[in-house]
Order: C-alpha cells, then sequence, then structure tokens
C-alpha cells in the first residue's frame, strides 16, 4: 500500500480483469481505529466481487479519498476523528448522491439507525454482527437497496403505523440530530469550543443546544450533562468495542 495524504490507497487487485468476470467494486472504508479496516479488510479480501480501495479516519480524509478514488460504495462509522458521521453522510450524499452509504457502528441501532438512512445513508450495521452478515448488508446496498437489522425494520414499521401518535419510551429519542450529535461530543470529552469548531458552528449556538438537551432529558446543570453524556457515551462504547464483524465479542 502506498500512503496518499493522509488516507491510504489500497494496491489495486487484477480480480476479473481479463477473466470476463465482474469487475470487483471498489470499497471505501472510513473508521479512526485501525484495528476495525484491518478488520473488514480481511473479510474482504477473499472476496471476489469486493475490493478494498482505500482507507481514512477522517471525514476530510474520506471526502479526498472519494473524489480520487471513485469508490463503488463507503464504509463508515459514526465515531471519527475531529468530525462526526452524520455529518460526513449528510455531506456525502449531497455531493455524491449516487454512492452507496453503509454505516457500521458500535452505536446503539435502534438510536442511530433512523437517523444516519435520514441523513443519506443506504444501510446500518453494527459492528458486533457476524461478517458473512456484513456482507450481506454491504452486497445489499451496492445492489441498490437498503439494509437495517430486522429489528430495526419493525420498528421502523411501528412508527409509520402510529403515524404522530408513536412515543418512544427512551428520552434519547427526544432529541434532534444536531442534539445527538452534540451529546456525543460531549460524552467523547469535547469541550463547547471543540464542538463548536467540529460542527463550523459557535459557541452560542453549541451553548443553547446544551440547555435544550438539558430540558429534553431533565437535567438541571452542566456537571449533570456532563455526566449523563459520558455514561451514555462509556455505555455504547463498553457494550461495542472497537471489533470488526466477526470478531470475539459475539459475533
Amino acid at each position: 500500500m502506498a500512503a496518499s495524504g493522509a488516507w491510504i490507497r489500497s494496491s489495486m487487485s487484477t480480480t476479473g480483469a481479463n477473466t470476463g468476470k465482474r469487475r470487483a467494486r471498489r470499497v471505501l472504508i472510513v473508521d479512526d481505529h485501525p484495528i476495525v479496516r484491518q478488520g473488514l479488510r480481511r473479510i474482504m479480501e477473499h472476496e471476489e466481487d469486493l475490493m478494498v480501495c482505500g482507507e481514512a479516519e477522517t471525514a476530510r480524509d474520506a471526502r479526498t479519498a472519494i473524489k480520487e478514488l471513485n469508490p463503488d460504495v463507503m464504509i463508515a462509522d459514526i465515531s471519527l476523528k475531529q468530525s462526526d458521521g452524520i455529518e460526513l453522510v449528510r455531506d456525502v450524499r449531497a455531493h455524491h448522491p449516487q454512492l452507496p452509504i453503509l454505516v457500521l457502528s458500535m452505536h446503539d441501532e435502534t438510536i442511530y439507525a433512523e437517523r444516519m438512512l435520514s441523513a443519506g445513508a443506504n444501510g446500518y450495521i453494527m459492528k458486533q454482527a457476524a461478517s458473512e452478515q456484513f456482507l450481506v448488508s454491504l452486497r445489499r446496498v451496492l445492489d441498490g437497496g437498503i439494509y437495517v437489522s430486522e429489528a430495526v425494520g419493525n420498528n421502523m414499521i411501528q412508527k409509520f403505523a402510529a403515524g404522530g401518535s408513536y412515543i418512544s419510551a427512551n428520552p434519547i429519542d427526544r432529541l434532534s440530530n444536531r442534539e445527538l450529535q452534540i451529546l456525543h461530543m460531549i460524552g467523547k470529552g469535547m469541550s463547547t469550543r471543540e464542538t463548536a469548531e467540529s460542527l463550523n458552528l459557535s459557541i452560542k449556538t453549541v451553548e443553547s443546544h446544551r440547555q435544550r438537551i438539558k430540558r429534553k432529558l431533565n437535567l438541571n446543570t452542566g456537571t449533570q450533562l456532563v455526566q449523563y453524556a459520558v455514561n451514555w457515551f462509556t455505555g455504547r462504547e463498553n457494550s461495542g468495542g472497537t471489533s470488526a464483524p466477526g470478531g470475539s465479542q459475539n459475533a
């Protein structure tokens, strides 16, 4: 592999080039954990119809890699260095409307899956999923379909059937996408200034969002907000770890 900027271009495979087989479809992996990227690469390296064309660990690197590598699909995590997966998905969908996006995350699918689909993703799968299921989800979005787990699909159907009368018991569901992003960043230990810079917002705007988050979660002080965010974020982190699909975490 040769490095180009801060993202990694994979050496090109010639699988199917002169054999009459279908061209292997090019996959860009966007994740800030090297072990996850390596795990995903291992899953795909023996699949004749798939080829990892590059890797990136930040949203900025991902945007550059998309322009230079022209991948057939992007796999992206929600948690990225110096950025946020929701923003990346929204931005990529705006500038590359035909590029399939599969979100692969350790974060609770009941909270994030529907939000990521609304932002422009074509599928959402947990990192704890078996490698076979990951390949199913990847090929589904490559073929123009939508992928979510059966549980998420059933939940979305229930919401649709209930119309405006559906009320979630989870207080996190009361938050807007932006508020969820900010709660996530608070849980990661980011300051108000760092959050504002990452999301390209003013400090005053971030403070306003923090006030609304406290109100929706019935929290009274900034200290309570930070504690809630840290407990929520680390709970997700500890339950998911950084394993790629098919890893040792009950895949």
